[in-house]
């Protein structure tokens, strides 16, 4: 059996958060437990979109801080003019607007659930389903794994992160994606549509020069 590739982060992520370079460093066993590892393909494909969703590693909590002009090029169907929402009153306001947009689905069914399970960490979970799926998948491997849903923000965690975003890759089926080399059903799983995607596709390009595939 081939040895499992090890991650430097080098030139990719010269600003990465102190919270991913200690994960990076000490808890890689994750991504080998998980099998992702051990395929340069899948490598490749899971730092792109780990590069992306964090921005270079340097974003841990999803910024919900928008714009009125901007808002309705992110959420076209919500905010006037194509949907019911006044842009004016969700501009910067991060609360307001996570719970409009994230609200009533993603599992999220409770007042407040929106904001409180926005986007977090590597592969910026979002929705309370997100949340409790990467939970159930890590304690197959790890049962002391701490409930993401009870405790969201262990998902920022420097013991946990890279564990969180092993689960939700693999529950999700990207490892299979990433064998076809699909960039784009990857960038669906992860994202819900292709959001992204043209800056992802520069990661995948940046990634593959690394580490091959």
């Amino acid at each position: 059996m081939a040895e499992p590739i090890v991650i430097t982060l080098g030139q990719l992520a010269p600003r990465a958060l102190p919270v991913y370079r200690t994960a990076f460093s000490m808890e890689q066993h994750f991504l080998v437990h998980f099998g992702i590892a051990v395929s340069a393909l899948r490598v490749i494909h899971f730092m792109a979109q780990v590069l992306h969703e964090t921005v270079a590693l340097t974003r841990a909590l999803e910024n919900l801080r928008y714009s009125a002009q901007r808002l309705p090029k992110v959420w076209p169907q919500r905010f006037l003019p194509r949907g019911p929402l006044d842009p004016a009153r969700y501009a910067n306001d991060e609360v307001r607007l996570a719970n409009a947009v994230y609200g009533g689905r993603l599992g999220n069914d409770l007042p407040g659930d929106g904001y409180l399970y926005r986007g977090r960490g590597l592969l910026q979970l979002t929705g309370k389903d997100s949340y409790a799926q990467a939970t159930a998948t890590l304690r197959t491997g790890y049962p002391s794994a701490p409930d993401f849903v009870a405790d969201p923000d262990a998902v920022l965690s420097a013991r946990w992160c890279l564990g969180a975003a092993a689960a939700i890759w693999i529950a999700k089926g990207c490892n299979e994606a990433a064998d076809e080399d699909d960039i784009v059903e990857i960038t669906r799983r992860i994202n819900g549509g292709t959001v992204g995607l043209a800056e992802r596709r520069r990661w995948l390009v940046r990634t593959r020069a690394v580490w091959g595939g």
